[in-house]
């Protein structure tokens, strides 16, 4: 995928996970992935060594601490590896003039109200994971440069740990499955995430003037976990696969203890995305379908 002109060098720091596999199969032999041992974020002082034997044109950071719960006995760690070293990575790129892009999410927010969260919204993370992102967008503004910060919620792919593989091996196990019904979001899949991402990058690098920021993504529309489990488990009896489950019933948060508070409103306003790129993102029903082509 040609960039703006570049001779198409990105740099994405993590491997394996759902959004550098979806980055994979993108840039094809258009980029350096960089993992674990290769580059280690809980090592802040041992990532500019790592970085100064690339000269990308671009960077990547899929890399990021996401165990939420955990994180609520290891915030320090998760502030080095989602703050600190991800401030490290930015001050890299403003250096040498080139542009960051970064992955932050709706857990910056206190999860209130009805709304939809827009950019300038006042943040207030509800638990450590969104208190450690939080410090990743602040350190990336203050490093400066060139950078694009898509905030986004509910990142799923058809293979992989999260909630649409989860719910296909429990519908297969139980016949009765429990899911919240009292937070709502939008499901964002890794290769929509991965695809409008880079499409705005493209459009930054032309601009006269590279409209460093924060920016909502999020595949559009609004829905629930139990209403997004309802959909799933229907596409995939579409498909024929054999599901033992029978019954999906709605529980509130506090019927599902956890030890971080998720917030009820996940829902991003996504204006700005569109004002400045003209970037319309896909419904997730739309999204959903798309991926499940893949199972």
């Amino acid at each position: 995928m040609p960039i703006g002109g570049m001779s198409n060098k990105f740099l994405v720091i993590g491997k394996g996970g759902q959004l550098a596999q979806a980055f994979a199969e993108i840039l094809r032999g258009q980029a350096e992935f960089l993992g674990q041992p290769e580059i280690d974020l809980t090592e802040p002082e041992k990532i500019i060594p790592t970085l100064e034997k690339f000269s990308p044109n671009a960077v990547i950071n899929v890399a990021a601490y996401t165990a939420v719960d955990k994180a609520e006995e290891e915030e320090k760690l998760a502030t080095i590896i989602n703050g600190e070293s991800v401030g490290i990575i930015a001050g890299f790129c403003a250096r040498r003039n080139i542009p960051l892009v970064h992955y932050s999410t709706d857990y910056v927010f206190s999860g209130s109200g009805e709304k939809p969260w827009q950019e300038t919204d006042e943040t207030s993370p509800l638990n450590a994971y969104g208190r450690s992102k939080l410090e990743g967008e602040k350190r990336i503004a203050a490093a400066g440069g060139k950078w694009l910060i898509f905030r986004t919620s509910w990142v799923y792919d058809h293979s992989g740990k999260n909630f649409l593989t989860t719910m296909l091996r429990l519908g297969k196990s139980l016949e009765r499955i429990l899911v919240v019904g009292d937070q709502f979001g939008a499901p964002t899949y890794a290769a929509h995430l991965a695809k409008y991402s880079l499409l705005a990058l493209e459009k930054a690098i032309k601009m006269p003037e590279f409209p460093s920021g924060i920016y909502h993504m999020a595949n559009s529309g609004m829905t629930n976990w139990w209403e997004f489990a309802r959909e799933i488990f229907a596409r995939l009896r579409q498909k024929n696969i054999p599901l033992r489950v029978k019954e999906v019933v709605a529980i509130n948060s506090s019927e599902y203890k956890t030890a971080a508070t998720r917030p009820h409103n996940s829902r991003l306003n996504m204006a700005k995305l569109e004002k400045d790129f003209g970037i319309i993102m896909p419904h997730w029903q739309a999204a959903l379908a798309e991926c499940m082509e893949k199972i």
